[in-house]
């Protein structure tokens, strides 16, 4: 029997993704912000409420920095409360939820790639109004399951490569900041990844993955709950990390490979201290560790450059 979605979020990025890669797998219905205002709760509650679903994802959220920082109470209504409403729907109806957050919930000081067990220490209102979107969903139920990814990228909303690229065709010198570092994640590797966990809700015989050792848990995880689905905390990401300037220049380098007509041939170094206009504090170092996701799936993400030049190939070639 098909898992019952249900998805929020469903016109963004990673939401169009996951409806596109999921429609003919499983009985799925999305909602897009004209559909579902998160802003309000009541809302919310009413046009859930009255339906029936075994897994709820929540692709939405304010992913602005600089306007989270500007707006606080949108970006706590948004990021924060409207998951805790989702998870007491969740919870009413005996479901699970799967909800999106960042690695700027950490500081960016640390020097190797950050463990679901590493503290969250947010640096801007984005990062502290994730976090507590965070804190809310996993508050007193075991079965949730926070995601947390980085440089989201994809075909269904422009994203930083993209506008890389278009600056490509239009300029012969382009620039990106050096000195800050994360990992790109292609939407469909995101959507593959949790297909597993998806189809094993309700179904035990439908997973591939593991259940992980209390060892393998986040600070916050509260451990395998019974069945054979995610739990708590977990990072997903490509493998391996990169600053924007050598993500933008193997972007740049996959597009000349195969004739895609650039005038620009070279991304230039910026620093970030030089990007007067971001109003929000950015951490410098927030590339995540896969190692708890390898442990359960029986094996490692694979790398940005491979998903790059695969999203190059099929989609900015067209």
């Amino acid at each position: 029997m098909k898992s019952k979605i249900v998805i929020i979020g469903s016109g963004g990025r990673l939401g169009a993704a996951l409806m596109r890669e999921y429609r003919e797998k499983f009985d799925i219905t999305g909602f897009n912000h004209t559909e579902l205002d998160v802003m309000n709760l009541d809302e919310i509650r009413a046009k859930l409420g009255s339906l029936g679903f075994d897994i709820l994802i929540n692709a939405a959220a304010l992913t602005n920095v600089d306007l989270c920082e500007k707006e606080p109470e949108q970006a706590f209504r948004i990021n924060a409360e409207a998951p805790r409403v989702l998870a007491e729907i969740c919870r009413q109806k005996d479901a699970k939820l799967i909800h999106f957050s960042t690695d700027y919930v950490f500081d960016g000081d640390k020097a190797e790639p950050y463990g679901e067990n590493d503290p969250a220490r947010p640096i801007s209102v984005y990062g502290e109004s994730k976090r507590a979107g965070e804190e809310n969903v996993l508050a007193g139920q075991d079965r949730h399951l926070v995601v947390r990814l980085s440089w989201v990228f994809g075909p269904d909303r422009p994203s930083f490569v993209d506008g890389m690229i278009a600056s490509a065709r239009e300029k012969e010198q382009i620039s990106a900041v050096a000195d800050k570092f994360s990992t790109p994640t292609y939407t469909r590797d995101v959507a593959e990844a949790l297909q597993d966990i998806v189809a094993g809700v309700g179904d035990p015989g439908r997973t591939k993955m593991r259940p992980h050792d209390s060892k393998d848990a986040g600070v916050n995880d509260p451990g395998y709950s019974g069945e054979p689905a995610f739990s708590g905390i977990l990072h997903f990401t490509s493998a391996g990390g990169c600053s924007w300037q050598e993500y933008a220049q193997h972007a740049i380098d996959c597009c000349h490979q195969i004739g895609i007509p650039l005038k620009a041939k070279k991304v230039a170094p910026l620093k970030l201290s030089e990007m007067k206009n971001f109003i929000a504090r950015r951490p410098v170092y927030t590339v995540l560790s896969t190692a708890k996701y390898a442990s359960l799936a029986g094996g490692a993400p694979r790398p940005w450059r491979d998903a790059v030049a695969e999203y190059v190939r099929e989609f900015v070639a067209r």
